[in-house]
């Protein structure tokens, strides 16, 4: 590995520069007002800045609008990356001052290896079907905690829908809890799992185990209802970082998953 590429991997390189959500997890109209004060300076190496953005969709409404000028008006040999897994939370005047480009994930098989060269050894399995092949997420979990989510969500919403368990009482549970970004997702892939099969008019290309929670009772859901309730999940998902009554939220979509379950006979 050159210098200059070593200087960048530890974040020195001072053409190269990043900017991330700070402790509030949003990215503030500060930190955009420095990077425009950096980019504004004479390279170091007399060469290219570049300024990595992510995940971009954590600015910030002052921070987006700060940002316009220098999407409109980019200084000479600036390179600006904004990168978002959820493109539609960004706002249309930044997307639309923006080149996009669509980076396809890695296999499986090949995200795993990565992780095993960064020091991350383990069973990826579940946390990959979880969070996809996405590494450098995947990085910053350990892999014992998904397969443990995983399960508690499962067999929890297969409990809500058969009555054995209140669903306001798992939503108080799950809202005051952490991982509570990862129960969502585990929730939507729960639903997207019943939708597959549903569509396919067969067994789900995913994983499939001879659990409660796929007993035909619990997963013939009407698939229209199907479809709200993963938007809705998706809703919940995006306002993650909001001050939302996120037990409140939960047990809405229970009684959903409820009464969709109830309507499917």
């Amino acid at each position: 590995m050159c210098v200059a590429c070593a200087r960048v991997q530890s974040g020195q390189h001072p053409d190269c520069l990043f900017v991330r959500p700070e402790e509030s997890r949003e990215i503030r109209i500060e930190q955009i007002r420095t990077l425009i004060g950096e980019l504004a300076l004479t390279s170091h190496g007399a060469g290219c800045k570049g300024a990595l953005i992510a995940p971009a969709d954590a600015m910030n409404a002052k921070a987006a609008n700060a940002l316009l000028k220098i999407l409109e008006e980019p200084p000479p040999r600036t390179l600006l990356l904004l990168v978002t897994a959820q493109p539609a939370r960004l706002p249309a005047t930044i997307l639309s001052r923006c080149l996009r480009l669509r980076v396809t994930a890695p296999t499986n098989e090949v995200c795993s290896r990565w992780l095993a060269t960064e020091g991350k050894a383990g069973d990826w399995a579940a946390a990959i079907e979880l969070l996809g092949p996405a590494p450098f997420l995947l990085r910053e979990h350990d892999p014992a905690e998904f397969a443990g989510v995983r399960d508690d969500v499962e067999h929890a919403l297969a409990a809500v829908l058969a009555g054995t368990l209140d669903p306001g009482q798992a939503a108080e549970r799950w809202g005051r809890s952490e991982p509570y970004e990862l129960r969502l997702r585990c929730i939507e892939n729960w639903i997207t799992d019943r939708i597959r099969r549903a569509l396919m008019a067969g067994p789900s290309s995913r994983r499939t185990r001879s659990a409660a929670y796929l007993s035909e009772s619990v997963s013939d859901l009407n698939i229209r209802h199907l479809f709200r309730l993963a938007d809705e999940v998706r809703e919940l998902r995006t306002l993650v970082d909001t001050p939302i009554n996120r037990g409140l939220a939960l047990e809405r979509l229970f009684w959903r998953m409820v009464a969709a379950h109830r309507a499917a006979g």
